[in-house]
């Protein structure tokens, strides 16, 4: 799918490159904070161990002193004949004379200069060939009482190529975890914006329904009025001609009216109230109420078990439920059928059953009974409903915590059930 054509796949484009680039700016920030750090740590480490070796050569140095004072005869260097490592031993005298060995680079000098002042110096310098030298000069007393300086240099070759297998070792980990954050991105964004994908999808299948819904009486309308502006005036057809446009906007209204409350219902804005009430009495005044609706399809309504059942819900939704679900029994009741009501007690639940002797519900329209604007193709017949009622009903069943159940056959009849929590 085209993401320029899709709204919700350039959201998720938008939103895993979101992702991706804070994690990198992360990796960057962090990778880069422990680069800086692991490099300072290193070349403490290599200042420590030049200085650790300016140490050794002071100690050879003053075993070299006292051997010279205590030999007559030619004896062993002990500064020449120490040896340490990727190391350059210098031994110069107080003034940068080198001692051992005889000849020293002029910026070797230097430094020992410097350290004979200072007491110490430390001194980098860039060799061709593109080397960088470290070097620690330490001035110290021999046993004689003179004065020398012991320089020690490495190359710093040593801690590029600690800091060259750093940063591969750390750009592999890097590239790796970009590949799995980008992957775990996608999907944790795809999982986030289903629930939004669900809604949309319902939305716009809700439009185009309530559009389908509204567009036949708005076309009856139309032609009603056309056909009644192309004759003559008529007395007895225009009141004919305006009733049929009356009973054709109540049941726009009527339409309206559903959508309305389900929309205020999806956005929150129709709280239900919290108060005891009895549903037996509800009950009884929803099948006072429906009663005229019945005598017109010819439908006997009764009342059968009948017990006193708090409950803790709005009185005026809970009675619209029960006026909506009375209302499609007697619906899809034939002349001389009956529904019957029941209130009864169990296992701590108060239940209402409204069961019909109608035509029944097929067992694979079963489950989309509640779905907005769902209507089985006997419903579509029979009645001039949009298929909303049942959806209401759920939706007063869910702010009460009530089950909602359906029982079917076809040809026999239905049952439908809703089961309240106990009130007090």
């Amino acid at each position: 799918m085209n993401p320029r054509a899709d709204p919700l796949a350039r959201l998720r484009l938008q939103l895993t490159l979101w992702y991706g680039g804070v994690f990198t700016l992360i990796l960057v920030l962090l990778g880069g904070g422990v680069f800086l750090a692991v490099r300072r740590q290193l070349s403490r480490q290599l200042d420590a161990s030049l200085r650790s070796a300016t140490v050794a050569l002071q100690r050879a140095a003053r075993i070299r002193e006292v051997e010279r004072a205590q030999a007559k005869g030619r004896v062993m260097d002990a500064v020449g004949e120490l040896h340490i490592p990727d190391r350059m031993l210098f031994l110069l005298d107080s003034t940068g004379r080198p001692l051992i060995p005889d000849k020293a680079p002029a910026w070797v000098q230097e430094a020992a200069r410097d350290a004979a002042v200072n007491g110490q110096s430390d001194f980098d310098r860039s060799e061709p060939g593109d080397r960088e030298v470290r070097l620690h000069a330490q001035r110290f007393t021999g046993s004689s009482g003179a004065v020398y300086i012991a320089a020690v240099a490495t190359d710093r070759l040593e801690l590029e190529s600690r800091y060259a297998s750093l940063i591969e070792v750390f750009g592999a980990a890097a590239f790796v975890a970009m590949l799995l954050v980008a992957g775990g991105g996608y999907v944790l964004v795809r999982q986030s914006t289903a629930p939004i994908e669900r809604s949309m999808d319902h939305m716009r299948r809700f439009m185009a329904d309530a559009a389908h819904e509204l567009r036949t009486p708005v076309t009856l309308l139309r032609t009603r009025a056309e056909v009644a502006l192309g004759e003559d005036r008529d007395a007895h057809r225009d009141a004919d001609t305006l009733r049929a446009v009356v009973r054709e906007v109540e049941r726009m209204g009527a339409i309206v009216g559903d959508l309305l409350t389900l929309a205020r219902a999806d956005s929150g804005e129709l709280p239900a109230a919290r108060k005891t009430v009895y549903l037996d009495d509800l009950a009884s005044d929803a099948v006072e109420s429906i009663r005229s609706l019945a005598a017109q399809h010819q439908v006997t309504v009764a009342i059968g078990s009948f017990e006193e059942a708090p409950i803790t819900g709005d009185p005026v939704l809970v009675r619209r439920l029960l006026l909506i679900l009375l209302d499609n029994a007697i619906k899809f009741t034939p002349p001389g059928g009956q529904v019957r009501l029941d209130v009864t007690l169990a296992d701590g639940r108060r239940t209402v059953a409204i069961t019909d002797t109608g035509t029944g519900i097929a067992a694979e329209d079963l489950p989309r009974v509640f779905e907005r604007f769902f209507r089985s193709d006997g419903a579509r017949r029979d009645t001039d409903g949009a298929g909303l009622g049942l959806a209401i009903a759920r939706w007063i069943a869910d702010q009460h915590g009530a089950g909602l159940d359906v029982h079917s056959t076809v040809g026999t009849g239905t049952t439908v059930t809703v089961s309240f929590p106990a009130g007090v």
